[in-house]
């Protein structure tokens, strides 16, 4: 399969596009909050908060967009669906705009108000769907219009390979490239998978002996927005545990509290589920010997969340 995101393509929209400056976001290092930690144990944090669309999401739109064209299946004219809790959207937005096309979202009627806003400023269609369905049931709903009009290029997000390999070939080399190869855990949320999926493949690939641990809500109804509860919900279908070495859990709670701490700590306004990431990260960070180096994802900022 071709790269989606080689670096011949990435040259090609060189010429002051946006899409040229989705990925190499900084690797930052955890100092204030990481005082707690044994002697020589280091914990990043991937500021994808900092990508142009403010989201980790930016780099599978702009992979799923590109292997759409590429493809043939969108084509001038049409009109970009998907189902999305926010993030995702708001990259379809951007990049739809830049690139001439229209776009449909569907997300669930609770999404916060400052997404909703977002996404209509891009010119975005929202289609709101049951908030007890979460994005399983925006899903539901993006597949019966993608169905009902062929005007929709529906990339699919949840089942798209393009969305993994979008991580595969710029997040995991970014953060080999910045940890200089000292990188010995990884761990990252489960939403789409996707970051999770393509990241440690690549990583893996690079060297097998780095951990992978993958997080989720420690219960169906939580307050991690973008994460998914792997069983009981819609199990997206470029996920594979396999890939995972360990599985961990997180409340809401935990992921609210470490989200107030990154902003008043560490000068790093984000989201919750990036407070849930570095929760995690540096629960098992505390559990590790001198020279290990643990890298998370910032998935989004938290000025889009209305706190």
């Amino acid at each position: 399969m071709a790269s989606v995101l080689s670096p011949e393509l990435i040259n090609s929209l060189r010429a002051a596009s946006i899409e040229a400056a989705v990925g190499n976001t900084p690797l930052l290092r955890l100092r204030k909050l990481a005082r707690v930690l044994p002697a020589g144990v280091e914990v990043y944090a991937k500021a994808e908060h900092l990508n142009p669309g403010g989201s980790v999401k930016d780099r599978p739109a702009l992979s799923m967009i590109l292997a759409g064209e590429r493809s043939g299946a969108l084509r001038p004219g049409m009109t970009i669906l998907d189902a999305t809790s926010g993030n995702t959207g708001i990259a379809y937005g951007m990049i739809g705009a830049a690139r001439g096309y229209p776009v449909t979202i569907c997300l669930p009627k609770n999404a916060h108000a400052q997404r909703k806003q977002i996404l209509r400023s891009f010119g975005v269609e929202l289609v709101e769907t049951d908030p007890l369905q979460a994005t399983d049931g925006a899903q539901i709903v993006a597949r019966e219009l993608a169905a009902s009009d062929a005007k929709f290029f529906y990339p699919d997000q949840y089942n798209n390979p393009a969305n993994w390999r979008a991580h595969y070939e710029t997040t995991g080399a970014e953060i080999w490239d910045q940890t200089a190869g000292r990188i010995t855990h990884f761990l990252a949320g489960l939403g789409t998978s996707g970051t999770f999926m393509g990241t440690t493949r690549r990583l893996k690939e690079l060297n097998p002996a780095i951990r992978a641990i993958a997080m989720q809500p420690a219960s169906p109804f939580h307050g991690l927005e973008g994460l998914k509860h792997m069983a009981t919900a819609l199990v997206p279908g470029i996920y594979d545990p396999l890939v995972a070495d360990e599985q961990v859990e997180v409340a809401t709670e935990d992921g609210q509290e470490l989200r107030r701490r990154l902003a008043r700590e560490e000068g790093l306004l984000v989201g919750n589920s990036s407070g849930a990431n570095v929760f995690a990260a540096l629960r098992l960070a505390l559990t590790l010997p001198s020279g290990s180096v643990v890298v998370t994802i910032l998935c989004d900022g938290g000025d889009r969340y209305g706190e």
